[in-house]
Order: C-alpha cells, then sequence, then structure tokens
C-alpha cells in the first residue's frame, strides 16, 4: 500500500517509515501539515498517518481538509493526548481510527494495514488466485502449497496483481503502489520487479504482460 507518514518528530517520523516499509509498504514522509496537504493534492495514499500536533498547518486541519476534499485515503491519528474528549474530537474531524503515544510499531502497523483494507473495495485478509496464495498480514506467499520467499517490493507488486482479481494492472498503478515518492519512472524498476518474482514463482508463468497496458494475473 502507499502511506504518507506525517509526523514532525524526525526520528519518530523515521522509525515508523522504516517499520512500515519492512512490511512491504510505500512509505511518504511529511514533517508538518502543509507539506503533507501537497503531497496528497498529487499522490493517491492509501492510509495517512497523521501526527495531531503539526507544524505549520494543524493536523485537526490536514484532517479536515483531506476529508473535504474527498480524498480515498484512511486517517490515522497519531497523537500524546489521550483523554477519552480528544479521541472523540479527532473522530469527530473524520480520523478513521486514533493510536495514543507512545504506540507499539506492531498494533500502528497493525491498524494500518486493517485501514488500508477499507480504503478499497472490500478484499479477503488473504489473497488467493491461480494457485497463489498472499497473506498481508504474515507476509507470507505459497504457490501450489510451495512457500514463496520474496523481498519487499515483489510481495507488494504480488499484491497488487492479486488485488486486481484479474484486471490489468499498468506498471503506472504498480509504481504508484509499491514505491514511495523518490521512485524514478523511468528506471525500470517494474518490469525488474516482475521478472524477479516470475522467476520466483516458477513454472508454469503466472503473470502476464499485457502489451501497452500492464500486467494481470489471469
Amino acid at each position: 500500500m502507499r502511506v504518507l507518514v506525517v509526523e514532525d518528530e524526525r526520528l519518530l517520523a523515521d522509525a515508523i517509515a522504516e517499520w512500515l516499509r519492512d512490511e512491504a509498504h510505500a512509505v511518504d514522509l511529511a514533517h508538518d501539515g502543509a507539506s503533507a496537504l501537497e503531497r496528497a493534492g498529487v499522490n493517491d495514499y492509501d492510509v495517512v498517518v497523521l501526527d495531531r500536533d503539526l507544524p505549520v498547518v494543524h493536523g485537526d486541519d490536514v484532517c479536515r481538509e483531506l476529508v473535504t476534499a474527498g480524498a480515498a485515503a484512511r486517517v490515522l491519528m497519531l497523537t500524546a493526548a489521550a483523554e477519552i474528549t480528544d479521541r472523540v474530537a479527532g473522530l469527530g474531524l473524520g480520523a478513521d481510527d486514533y493510536l495514543t503515544k507512545p504506540f507499539a510499531f506492531a498494533e500502528l502497523a497493525a491498524r494500518v494495514l486493517a485501514l488500508g483494507r477499507r480504503s478499497r473495495p472490500a478484499a479477503p485478509p488473504t489473497l488467493c488466485r491461480a494457485g497463489i496464495t498472499l497473506d498481508p498480514a504474515r507476509r507470507e506467499v505459497f504457490r501450489d502449497g510451495r512457500y514463496v520467499p520474496l523481498a519487499r517490493k515483489e510481495f507488494a507488486v504480488l499484491a497488487e496483481l492479486l488485488r486486481a482479481d484479474g484486471a490489468v494492472v499498468s506498471a503506472e498503478q504498480l509504481l504508484e503502489k509499491a514505491w514511495d515518492e523518490h521512485a524514478d519512472p523511468f528506471t525500470g524498476a517494474v518490469r525488474l520487479t516482475v521478472l524477479k518474482l516470475r522467476r520466483k514463482l516458477a513454472e508454469p508463468p503466472v503473470i502476464e504482460t499485457v502489451k501497452g497496458a500492464g500486467y494481470r494475473i489471469p
């Protein structure tokens, strides 16, 4: 999934991003509210992890703007305020979930995954197609009962292809969901990742190239 982490404490922001990247998400960072709104206006995020107390533009205003603009991204609001009234206020602004600091990174990752499922049409927790089973929560992939070890980008690309349920997914869509904003669209990263993925999934070939359109798992 594509995730935007908005946190002005840079060490914490980097730690959250590293944890989520280890879970095979593409993560962008913003350290103030204005930068967050700028990135959200350009990129299609599944989840925004949003600190409430932000400089430049307050987190409450960022959340309000995202909701008003009709953004599809789900918002997980972070705050040091643990009072019930604070949580109610955050949810009232349009946040989808609320997590108080300090928190366990494992819990944050689980909440991000749950919110990401809600940002798209409903999909089962385990994705299955053409003999492939992918479990996003456990980060495990099997083909015909055989465990397939995948790198983070390979896992993310395969998940997007399985979620498409047989439809064609363009290279641009894969780049949007599996890489962060620093990815160079001209590097051939998607093509190379699909090539490695095909090798690891082994015979018979399961990922089709649709010329001029993208890739699919029929």
